[in-house]
């Protein structure tokens, strides 16, 4: 029955739900509905009550909200698809309501983004396209003409096995990945084949976030051990190269420990690698 002693379908999924505002990094789980404070104008201060999360709401809503990873819109409601922390960032205008909900979770597999850039692995030759694994569930396509100064005569020396360093210019769930190695104004900007010496490796796509972040601490205080070359993929590899086997190898183990040290923990390892 849709209706039985005055509750609803839709009031007792909303019992089930948990507001928004009280889960903000806390853990969600697949299956919640989450729930905004009603953001009408006609409701005074302290009267707003709780609503599931709506993404089309009328002219009355003040902000515009739009869902990320974890998250899945279903009709006008938003799911969450993936266990991790509820994250918000508030709209760009500074306005109340609105902005962006996505999960952070500790996943190892990597979903193509547009524009992300990533390293691959050419896995094989088809034609004049290459076959490069990305570590999502498919691999991506590279052209040979998307390399700077690549022509029809003139084409890179890419071979099965090679490392890439590039970007995703096609990434949706329709269409298979695409790659490019250089920007919008035909330049490599550091994109291309990675050398040959050095070491890759794998760690979670939340550390490879962190380490990117503009106020990371962690990079500054790997640099002053060994002079190195490094680059990061958004999919969860690093490439890492010292001037030794050995000192390659501690920087690789130093980068993945690093997710789960304290600050103080961190700083005890790297003054005993600066005495040694």
């Amino acid at each position: 029955m849709a209706e039985a002693g005055g509750v609803t379908t839709e009031s007792l999924a909303g019992d089930r739900a948990r507001a928004a505002r009280t889960m903000l990094d806390q853990v969600v789980l697949p299956g919640e509905e989450l729930l905004l404070p009603e953001q009408e104008d006609a409701e005074g201060p302290g009267g707003a009550g709780e609503r599931p999360l709506r993404l089309n709401a009328g002219t009355r809503s003040r902000g515009r909200v739009v869902c990320g990873p974890g998250l899945r819109r279903s009709g006008d409601r938003l799911l969450v698809t993936k266990c991790g922390r509820l994250r918000h960032k508030e709209p760009g205008g500074g306005g109340s309501g609105g902005g962006v909900y996505w999960v952070d979770s500790q996943q190892k597999r990597y979903v193509p983004v547009k524009g992300d850039h990533v390293i691959g692995i050419v896995t094989a030759k088809s034609g004049d396209i290459f076959k490069v694994d990305v570590g999502g569930s498919e691999p991506a396509s590279l052209s040979y003409l998307a390399f700077e100064g690549a022509t029809k005569r003139n084409r890179p020396n890419v071979q099965v096995g090679d490392l890439i360093y590039g970007q995703f210019v096609v990434a949706n769930k329709d269409m298979e990945p695409e790659m490019v190695c250089i920007d919008s104004c035909g330049r490599a900007s550091g994109m291309g084949v990675i050398g040959q010496d050095g070491l890759l490796f794998k760690v979670t796509l939340g550390l490879i976030r962190k380490l990117l972040a503009p106020d990371c601490e962690i990079l500054q205080e790997v640099g002053k051990l060994y002079p190195l070359e490094i680059v990061f993929g958004m999919n969860g590899r690093i490439w890492v190269k010292a001037k030794t086997i050995q000192q390659t190898l501690i920087l690789a183990n130093i980068l993945e420990a690093c997710e789960h040290m304290t600050a103080d923990q961190r700083k005890q390892i790297f003054s005993r690698l600066a005495e040694s």
